[in-house]
């Protein structure tokens, strides 16, 4: 009785801050920048406005929902991991109830503003990929095979082929192109952070990588992913969705996160995997800036 009323209480006190925190929101942010770019790149005129603003927004509360049903699904886990012992599910500031409620309102919200205001492919994919990430990756392949982040991560990849779609209401090579990078991007940068975190995840029993392959494996398949990314990130100059300036800093990001695998895989560096985890988000978010600004100066030529 002490305990319910404890956590009673502490659900009492749950703020703004814990519901935001439910959703993610610097991977929320990255994501909508690759959307944002998958926008600006579908066409040669500017973006409505009703789409740029409402879409992002739509895609964002999908993302955020799928996010709280990770913290609901994730619990057990974050309860032995230390960099997730102090979300709001675990301390008990948000019920379990309360989470999927909040989730299942801005699902509904997202897909109402996808509808109105972009098309009903967007709203689609993006319910496909809302189920992808919440149920398919978190309820089952995370805990069901060690290539669950190669499998799952293309529903994180998602967000720059819905940013395509919501401007030109039809599907392409380029945003999928796009996809691509990502998706070959995600299992070096999620498998550089479960090297770090390898002895909580098998104390968690998911079968991460490392966990069961060991590290050399993983750090193996780290270098190896690392360069099909690296080659993928030329594409959009071999097939001309890109100028010179996107290839000289595809090159130059692709080179140093190269040598950041190397790194990591000749363990010649204290911390190696962390610091690989953490450029590997700089890499991301800067080889789609740099799509972007390249992309105007070519429509400026």
């Amino acid at each position: 009785m002490a305990t319910l009323l404890s956590q009673g209480h502490s659900q009492a006190r749950a703020s703004w801050r814990d519901y935001l925190e439910l959703t993610k929101p610097k991977v929320v942010v990255l994501m909508l920048i690759t959307s944002l770019v998958g926008m600006f790149l579908a066409t040669r005129a500017g973006v409505p406005w009703e789409v740029l603003l409402f879409g992002n927004l739509g895609i964002g509360l999908c993302a955020g929902a799928a996010a709280a049903v990770n913290h609901v699904v994730d619990r057990r886990i974050d309860s032995i991991m230390a960099r997730t012992l102090k979300r709001p599910v675990v301390n008990g500031r948000v019920s379990p109830v309360a989470a999927l409620s909040f989730a299942f309102v801005l699902a509904v919200l997202g897909q109402a503003l996808l509808l109105a205001f972009t098309n009903e492919l967007t709203a689609w994919l993006t319910l496909a990929s809302l189920v992808g990430y919440a149920v398919l990756y978190t309820g089952f392949l995370k805990r069901a095979t060690p290539q669950n982040i190669v499998i799952g991560g293309l529903a994180g990849a998602a967000p720059p082929l819905l940013g395509w779609v919501a401007v030109t209401g039809h599907m392409s090579a380029e945003p999928l192109l796009l996809v691509l990078i990502i998706f070959a991007w995600t299992p070096p940068h999620f498998w550089a952070l479960a090297i770090h975190r390898k002895e909580e995840y098998a104390k968690a029993d998911i079968p991460m990588l490392p966990v069961t392959h060991g590290e050399h494996y993983t750090k193996v398949h780290i270098l190896l992913y690392t360069l099909v990314m690296f080659a993928v990130s030329l594409l959009p100059y071999v097939i001309h969705m890109s100028g010179l300036l996107y290839l000289a800093c595809a090159v130059a990001l692709g080179a140093r996160f190269l040598q950041w695998a190397w790194v990591l895989y000749r363990d010649s560096k204290p911390h190696a995997a962390i610091k690989t985890f953490k450029y590997s988000i700089a890499y991301l978010f800067l080889l789609f800036i740099a799509l972007l600004v390249d992309h105007y100066l070519m429509l400026n030529l």
